[in-house]
């Protein structure tokens, strides 16, 4: 235990140092990908026939294939047809369109959630269809959606230790480096552990307060 704590105290700022570049990563990629999430989700319920197969056949892609080969794609297989991105750029990319896959999955089942009726009545009042859908349907689709989200949200935080095999200098790959260095990979990956352990966390209690503070009775669930 002593052996552990001397480490730590050691090597755990070296690791904190790749924590900004990790949340960064991670902000930029959920953010963008709840963006593209909703309008897949509106292509699948609200589209034409078109958009409904076009967001059908990108989601079950990138849903189907593993985040690593599509990382792996956009940041090697890419630049042999011109397009070049650096690291960070095409690791933002890789988690965006993965989660954007699977966003839109939970906001169609959110969507779908809503009581169709609710549409209906709101066209009968005059709405057209998008003001039905951004002031009747998103409104509470949103709410609902919040605890299948949160998990969604915790899995790409962890996933973006996979952007170390890329070259991406976060947490993971400052954990490769130092275990390099010192021949101890079971402390410093399980310091490594720790670290993501703390964020997950405070990124669970902080979607859980907005979870329960956009509670409505009767129409969300706790």
């Amino acid at each position: 235990m002593l052996d552990f704590l001397r480490f730590g105290i050691e090597w755990l700022p070296a690791l904190l140092k790749g924590v900004p570049l990790t949340l960064a990563l991670w902000v930029i990629a959920i953010t963008l990908g709840c963006l593209l999430g909703l309008i897949l989700c509106w292509a699948r319920v609200y589209g034409n026939r078109l958009c409904y197969w076009i967001s059908t056949v990108y989601i079950e892609l990138f849903r189907g294939t593993p985040m690593l080969v599509q990382m792996f794609f956009i940041y090697l297989g890419l630049p042999h047809v011109g397009i070049v991105f650096d690291a960070f750029t095409a690791a933002v990319i890789a988690i965006t369109l993965n989660s954007a896959a699977y966003q839109a999955e939970y906001f169609r089942g959110s969507v779908l959630s809503v009581p169709r009726g609710q549409m209906v009545a709101a066209r009968a009042c005059g709405m057209s269809k998008w003001q039905a859908i951004r002031h009747i349907m998103l409104p509470q689709a949103l709410r609902r959606v919040i605890p299948q989200w949160s998990n969604e949200a915790i899995i790409e935080l962890k996933f973006t230790s996979i952007a170390y095999t890329i070259g991406v200098v976060e947490i993971t790959a400052i954990a490769q480096d130092i275990g390099s260095r010192t021949l101890d990979f079971f402390q410093v990956f399980l310091w490594a552990g720790l670290i993501y352990l703390v964020l997950t966390s405070t990124v669970a209690s902080l979607l859980s307060w907005v979870e329960r503070r956009t509670h409505v009775p009767g129409v969300t669930t706790n």
